[in-house]
């Protein structure tokens, strides 16, 4: 082997270097004091054991900072020379993506579609065929030409040329589309960035772009991009799940366990860490690199089975198991019993199918069964009459000939099954998503998953926070109660006693994240810029309004030197940090919400900063006299405090508690306790200017908007109110999130009970004080109720940590693109790139559209399938052939419907819109007015077709095209002009039907808003001047002949007619119709069914016997996997690279290659997209 396939090979197991440059990596790397293995190996460890090893091997993490060359406090210096070094030594944090499919790659896969093959054959059987010429006096019958003999050839031709035309636009626009989404990856890549500090600055810097040796600020809500070692942590906890298995959260410290493995979120805290290991040299780098080498090898295995087999196994085995080992010890497998947990949390992960996906998964499987009855039928009416009248009743000796008929009767019957299968929906539905995506990028909503799109036209309940997405998240301070003294503007600081103005701005400046800063506006006359939390941001800014600097504090307490921070969380609601006062002495600073922090202080600071004990009286007279009136003006109300814990032996306040030794300060009840009450503030979050009108919009539409917050009832009402979602009169239910829980739940500790459930939601306006269970429960329940007949369809808004479950769980979650954690944007479907309610509106817009332009499709195509069926069934009955030729039906079903489904894909969405109400979740696709279009026109056009066939010959005075019985001859094996009047007949009503296809709710002017669409008028056009060419110069190739201008002007005034004859039908009553004729309906069983089935659906179909029309579902189901290049990292054209910020994310993935580590099996491709489909 040569030393350019060993590189190859090597490559191909894992490793993303060649040995030379591996070694050249090595010797460099000994420059830094540590090579890239050494921290690899590092990384092994977990624990208690990591933090001995790096005890052991470096002597801590100060040292191993020393020795990469990096300041814990500066971080590295900004000079790019060192960065470009150490992204040679140790690797950049990215990984080189799997190359694209190739266009070829795509047009062998579209090739493997059954029907497809199976025309193929059929086609190229009757090519055979043709070039059989028999004996002179063997054929009874002969009618053709020694020209027409020559050009029999071309039929079978055609078919195959209509084959490839088919292959080729499918393929096209998987590419296509593909390019499209790696594109919109890349875009959301390289705008994640990280808190980095380097050159004694705090900076954000794309993932992509750190180095082994960058200092990071870790905090809630981050995914951590590389693998690194804490340098100082603040109650740091992290899921480790998408790793290791498990679900609860790991504690991490500097001397617990000092080990930050990429691809984990960080639950609670902050802290600061080392960069130790980047792209595949990461834990998240190591599987992608392990799945890669899989793929690979499996696709060696199938295109070279012979070659070297057993030694590529030998190597890769050799070459995975350092790797293996490592998985297995990072997540202590337990065998099989674990394999197992993980596959119940991975199945309980799932999302439910979405609302489209299941009435189309119904309708096609509904298709199916008749296309494939029918078309047998055909075959064998055809079949069978040819038997008994020839062979049963005339007595004829087997002829060659006879061969050929059957073929062609074969291909009759193919081709009415082509034809009965939607074929060009599932591109109708790639099309409308691609092309709605696309639009809704300019209206701020960025979409990780395309079914999301349509599902959100089905909305009917919309859940939204209220913080940022209702309100501007521009936070101020506008009230405060300071001294005894209630401020309705900022005081002035030489106002309030000095004591009390020194401990507030300390217990400000210290008890905030230090990555929350208030920095200088960027021009004249703009306002402050706020960075980090807003509550946070406002109460730095109300120190800056009293003339006060916060950054002096922080400078005197560097976050190193606090002693313990206990951050905020949805169970706390409050945030409280430790700091040493020197002599054993420490200091308690707290800040929360209001009514809870209250209930913590025994004391505040009075009149003249002097103390003031605060007994349970005070505390409500303070709720109803301070609190309750902020908060019903809107405000948010924050309360800070704090505790001094003396050591013995020193001068002790009244409110100070004397410590014989330093406290637990794990037991965190007992150090929150017996506080002084510095202050109350009042914080005003004004609601946006665009978001009354936005949600009056959502209710006229008929979709509720509910407010879901953490904030005071009185405070949430005030600002539903504004808002608009409380109106007057209304009858409308307001609760706190105790209040939900204790009227959902027969007792504390049961389950949520329906009846109960269904008894408070439907009227349920606003759940203030709620925790992120109550979110989840709430969406749970709406989602599960059976009160509406519809179902509802519910829509989230989250921005936290917490909000994951309730994002997952909504059938759309909305993530806020600026204030939202890593961990809210993985879980959700959109993100709103202003975090404005209003962009929510944009989207139940864009989903209608979606849906409707699907519909319209559909109505259109069904029209086209039930009268192409029925006349091929028809012909074969009555006239031993079908009047549409195969050709033809493959040019009006694939070629035409294909540019039609791109027509109708893409009319834009009205206001319109939005005056009607959802469809809900079972409602049927195809409702009764479109199932009174179909019929109304599958009955004119067949009226016309049928008379034409029986009649068309003596009203055109021309040949006729029918077999001739007489003479026991079929004339209609060369081209007439009878059925070709029949084709083009066929082709204009169809044309026209496209104009009425345009509107599905009963509107009688379909011509409406047709010149807002170009690309429609366009394309109509085109069909027409094409079939035009196919009628004049198709000739053989498309069993044509030309057409006189009279034959011309019959066919377009036939096909006008179907506009006048669509009046006639929008006329029948819509109302009276039965609903049994409804299509493509869902029950709650069958939505349950479908859901349960979703990964395995193309199996299961299969197994049905259903394998003829699999395409159209398969294509459905791609379109999903194709936005996994969103998850997959898939880079665009103009990146040669992506980050593993969204990569490292995928839960599904990861634990699909531990299971694969664990067990020693390979992973194919096709699992790997099936369960990022499923996560």
């Amino acid at each position: 082997m040569g030393r350019k396939d060993q590189k190859k090979k090597k490559q191909k197991n894992g490793d993303l270097v060649d040995p030379e440059q591996q070694e050249l990596n090595e010797l460099e790397g000994c420059s830094y004091g540590c090579t890239v293995k050494e921290l690899k190996e590092l990384m092994k460890f977990r624990g208690h054991e990591g933090f001995q090893k790096l005890q052991q091997d470096y002597n801590g993490v100060l040292q191993l900072c020393n020795r990469l060359g990096t300041s814990p406090t500066e971080g590295l210096s900004s000079a790019s020379s060192d960065i470009e070094n150490r992204r040679k030594v140790f690797g950049s944090n990215v990984i080189p993506p799997k190359p694209p499919k190739s266009f070829l790659r795509l047009v062998w896969e579209a090739l493997h579609d059954v029907t497809l093959i199976i025309l193929i054959v059929a086609a190229l059987i009757s090519l055979g065929l043709s070039f059989y010429h028999p004996p002179a006096g063997d054929d009874e019958c002969q009618v053709h030409d020694e020209t027409e003999s020559k050009a029999g050839w071309i039929e079978g031709a055609a078919i195959l040329v209509a084959v490839i035309v088919v292959v080729l636009v499918t393929s096209f626009n998987d590419w296509k589309k593909e390019k499209q989404f790696r594109g919109l990856q890349s875009r959301i890549e390289h705008e994640h960035k990280f808190s980095t500090l380097r050159g004694n600055e705090i900076i954000q810097i794309p993932v992509g772009d750190l180095v082994v040796g960058d200092i990071c600020q870790v905090k809630y809500g981050d995914l951590i991009p590389a693998d690194g070692i804490i340098i100082q942590s603040n109650d740091l906890k992290v899921d480790e799940s998408s790793l290791t298995g498990e679900s609860d959260h790991v504690k991490k410290g500097e001397m617990i366990d000092p080990m930050l493995l990429s691809g984990t979120h960080v639950m609670e805290g902050s802290g600061k860490m080392v960069l130790v290991a980047v792209g595949p040299n990461s834990q998240a780098g190591i599987i992608f690199t392990l799945l890669g080498a899989t793929d690979d090898d499996e696709e060696d295995k199938d295109d070279d089975k012979k070659k070297k087999k057993k030694s590529k196994d030998k190597k890769k085995s050799e070459e995975g198991t350092d790797e293996i080992e490592a998985l297995k010890s990072a997540e202590s497998v337990d065998g099989d019993k674990k394999d197992e947990e993980k596959e119940k949390k991975a199945s309980a992960g799932r999302k439910e199918q979405s609302v489209l996906q299941a009435k189309l998964t119904k309708l096609a499987i509904n298709i199916g069964y008749i296309g494939t009855a029918i078309a047998i039928l055909t075959v064998l009416v055809l079949i069978l009459r040819l038997c008994i009248e020839d062979f049963a009743i005339a007595k004829k000796d087997w002829s060659v000939k006879y061969i050929q008929m059957f073929v062609s009767y074969f291909i009759i019957g193919i081709t009415v099954l082509v034809v009965a299968v939607p074929e060009g929906l599932p591109l109708a539905v790639t099309l409308a998503l691609a092309y709605s995506v696309r639009k809704m990028m300019h209206d701020n909503n960025l979409v990780r998953h395309l079914d999301a799109c349509e599902t959100m036209g089905n909305a009917t309940t919309i859940c939204s926070d209220k913080t940022g997405t209702l309100t501007t998240n521009r936070m101020t301070v506008v009230e405060s109660y300071l001294a005894g003294n209630h401020y309705k503007s900022i005081p002035k600081s030489d106002e309030l006693p000095k004591n009390l103005l020194d401990i507030l701005i300390h217990a400000i400046s210290i008890n905030s994240g230090y990555t929350s800063r208030v920095l200088p506006p960027e021009s004249a006359g703009e306002l402050p810029k706020q960075v980090g939390n807003k509550t946070e941001c406002a109460l730095l800014g109300f120190i800056g309004d009293l003339g006060k600097d916060y950054e002096e504090i922080r400078v005197n307490y560097p976050e190193e030197t606090l002693h313990k921070v206990y951050t905020f969380n949805s169970v706390r609601k409050s945030m409280s940090t430790v700091i040493a006062l020197g002599q054993g002495s420490f200091r308690v600073f707290t800040k929360g919400a209001s009514e809870i922090v209250l209930q913590k202080c025994d004391w505040i600071l009075g009149p003249d900063g002097n103390l003031k004990k605060f007994t349970p009286k005070d505390q409500q007279l303070m709720i109803e006299r301070v609190i309750e009136p902020m908060a019903s003006n809107g405000m948010r109300t924050i309360c800070i405090a704090f505790r001094n814990l003396v050591s013995a032996g020193n001068p002790v306040q009244e409110s100070d508690e004397q410590i014989q030794s330093e406290p637990d300060w794990e037991d965190e009840a007992n150090v929150i306790r017996h506080l002084t009450c510095i202050c109350i503030v009042g914080i005003e979050d004004p609601v946006r200017p665009e978001v009354p009108d936005a949600i009056k919009r959502c209710q006229s539409a008929g979709v509720v908007v509910r407010m879901v917050t953490g904030d005071n009832v009185n405070t949430a009402r005030s600002i539903a109110t504004k808002c608009g979602i409380l109106r007057p009169g209304e009858d409308f239910i307001v609760l706190e999130g105790r209040d939900f829980n204790s009227k959902i739940r027969p007792h504390p500790d049961a389950d949520v009970d329906p009846v109960l459930f269904d008894k408070i939601w439907p009227k349920l306006r606003v759940l203030a004080r709620s925790s992120p269970q109550d979110k989840y429960t709430l969406v749970k329940g709406i989602i599960d109720s059976k009160l509406n007949p519809t179902r509802e369809v519910v829509a989230v808004t989250g921005d936290g940590t917490n909000d994951g479950p309730a994002l997952k769980k909504a059938d759309v979650g909305f993530a806020m693109g600026i204030a939202g954690t890593d961990v809210a944007k993985e879980a959700s479907d959109i993100i709103l790139t202003d975090d404005n309610f209003s962009s929510i509106v944009k989207a139940v817009m864009w989903g209608r559209n979606v849906y409707d332009s699907i519909a319209k499709f559909l109505q259109f195509q069904l029209t086209v399938n039930v009268v192409a069926v029925i006349v091929a069934f028809l012909g074969a009955c009555l006239v031993k052939d079908s009047p549409l030729k195969a050709i033809q039906m493959l040019w009006v079903n694939l070629i035409m419907d294909t540019l039609a489904s791109l027509a109708l894909a893409t009319e834009m969405p009205t206001e319109d819109i939005l005056k009607r109400k959802p469809y809900g979740r079972t409602k049927p696709l195809i409702s009764r007015t479109m199932m009174k279009n179909i019929t109304g026109h599958s009955i004119y056009q067949l009226v016309i077709i049928l008379a034409i066939l029986f009649a068309g010959d003596k009203w055109f005075d021309i040949d006729s095209g029918r077999i001739d019985s007489s003479s026991e001859c079929t004339q209609s094996s060369r081209p007439s002009q009878h059925y070709t009047i029949i084709f083009n007949a066929f082709v204009m009503m169809t044309l026209c039907n496209e104009i009425n296809a345009r509107k599905i709710h009963g509107q009688r002017n379909v011509f409406e808003g047709i010149f807002r669409n170009p690309l429609y008028v366009v394309i109509w056009i085109t069909t027409f001047v094409a079939q035009i060419l196919i009628i004049e110069f198709g000739s053989i190739a498309f069993q044509t002949t030309p057409l006189t201008i009279e034959q011309w002007l019959w066919c377009l005034l036939l096909g006008i007619g179907g506009l006048l004859w669509a009046q006639v039908v929008t006329s029948i009553p819509t109302k009276k119709l039965p609903k049994s004729i409804r299509m493509g309906t869902v029950t709650n069983k069958q939505m349950a069914v479908i859901d349960n089935k979703e990964t395995t659906a193309e199996e299961d179909l299969a197994d049905r016997g259903q394998i003829l029309w699999i395409r159209g579902l398969s294509r459905l189901q791609y379109q999903v996997r194709v936005v996994n290049a969103f998850r997959m990292g898939l880079e665009a054209d103009s990146f040669d690279r992506y980050s593993l910020s969204s990569a490292y994310s995928q839960h599904s993935l990861r634990t699909l290659a531990m299971r694969k580590a664990a067990s020693g099996t390979p992973t194919h491709r096709r699992s790997v997209d099936d369960g990022l489909q499923s996560n």
